[in-house]
């Protein structure tokens, strides 16, 4: 236990310490999301990623792994040059036949290359055929046989064989100038200005452009995986930056809410004052509102004429005071006399308003008898 704790203080030691260790392990292992502030808050986490870097590799694979791997992937391509050597070579000799058919429909064709090329599709057909109606190289079990036929009954079907002969000779040289004409046009694409340059030239740049096309491959991939490494940096960039802007965005919160805590008594005294004289002001527009309707309402001719009015009023006033006070000393008068003279003073009454009932009734009948 204790060797494996001096192990893993050495492994950090070669690394280094703090800030720096931090990155160099994010660095080693790309693919792991992991933040150096994951790390500075997780030690333990640090130490161990940073152990773990010593014996992965940025994809993540061990050493032995990553060589069974390197060996796997070495078998497969030479597997895949050796089916795609196969299959182009198929390709092109399917792409002469179409061109010698496009050739044969616009212009006219020699007999030998009309042979030629006759010969090679039947040769291609049959060889198609035969590898149809082979039992799987692959597995034990034999394939189901196609309308009953086997490899040699279609074998016969090929040309004579001093036509296959003739067709073998001459296919190199038509295969090398087919593949010479794609190569020049395959040249001509990359660079068009060698375009109108002589045979001479075209035929040094083209020895020279696998080797070109090799170093543009290398530079793409090159670009892609600093791409990747550029994409992965920005992700980690983005994510750091959005963490400082939401830090900086709370902390611009709190001092916003602590300025309002303390401006907000200032501000509602204010608001209050600022109410207070809008009221008052109102007030003093509404007096004089009432002073200006009071001015057109109440004239000088007006005025007059409510003091006589008034002087009037107040002499007619005192003239009721005066005969209430007549009569309240009469009504005490006769309050005085006792109950007897309350009969006496309803039953005038009642006689009263009997005399107003008759005279009134004696009119009636006169205005009506007139």
């Amino acid at each position: 236990m204790s060797a494996a704790s001096d192990s893993t203080h050495n492994v950090i030691s070669s690394l280094g310490k703090g800030d720096s260790l931090h990155h160099q392990v994010v660095a080693s292992l790309p693919l792991c999301d992991v933040t150096e502030e994951d790390l500075t808050q997780n030690p333990q986490l640090c130490k161990l990623l940073a152990t773990l870097s010593q014996h992965v590799d940025q994809h993540g694979l061990t050493v032995p792994l990553k060589t069974e791997l390197e060996k796997a992937e070495q078998k497969l391509q030479s597997q895949r040059r050796h089916w795609l050597r196969s299959e182009s070579l198929h390709k092109a000799l399917q792409e002469m036949i179409q061109d010698h058919c496009i050739r044969k429909h616009h212009a006219t064709v020699p007999p030998d290359q009309s042979m030629f090329y006759e010969t090679m599709e039947k040769c291609l057909l049959v060889a198609e055929c035969v590898k149809q109606l082979d039992p799987s190289s692959t597995t034990e079990q034999d394939q189901p046989s196609v309308l009953g036929l086997n490899p040699q009954q279609i074998l016969e079907l090929m040309p004579s064989e001093k036509n296959v002969q003739r067709m073998k000779q001459s296919l190199p040289r038509e295969l090398e100038k087919h593949l010479k004409k794609k190569c020049l046009s395959l040249l001509s694409y990359y660079q068009p200005e060698w375009e109108n340059e002589s045979e001479g030239l075209k035929n040094s740049k083209l020895s020279h452009l696998s080797a070109q096309l090799e170093r543009e491959k290398k530079r793409a991939e090159s670009l892609k995986e600093t791409s990747r490494e550029n994409s992965v940096l920005l992700q980690r960039q983005t994510h750091l930056y959005v963490s400082e802007l939401i830090k900086c965005i709370q902390l611009l919160q709190s001092l916003i809410l602590d300025h309002r805590l303390r401006i907000q008594t200032d501000l509602d005294r204010k608001k209050l004052e600022y109410f207070e004289g809008k009221c008052e002001l109102v007030l003093q527009k509404i007096k004089t509102e009432m002073v200006e309707i009071q001015l057109d309402t109440y004239t000088v001719d007006s005025i007059s004429a409510h003091r006589k009015i008034r002087g009037t009023l107040e002499s007619e006033l005192k003239a009721c005071q005066v005969e209430k006070q007549s009569v309240e000393m009469k009504l005490a008068s006769f309050e005085i006399l006792g109950k007897e003279f309350e009969a006496l003073a309803k039953e005038y009454c009642r006689l009263r308003q009997e005399i107003e009932m008759n005279n009134w009734a004696l009119n009636e009948f006169s205005q009506c008898t007139g």
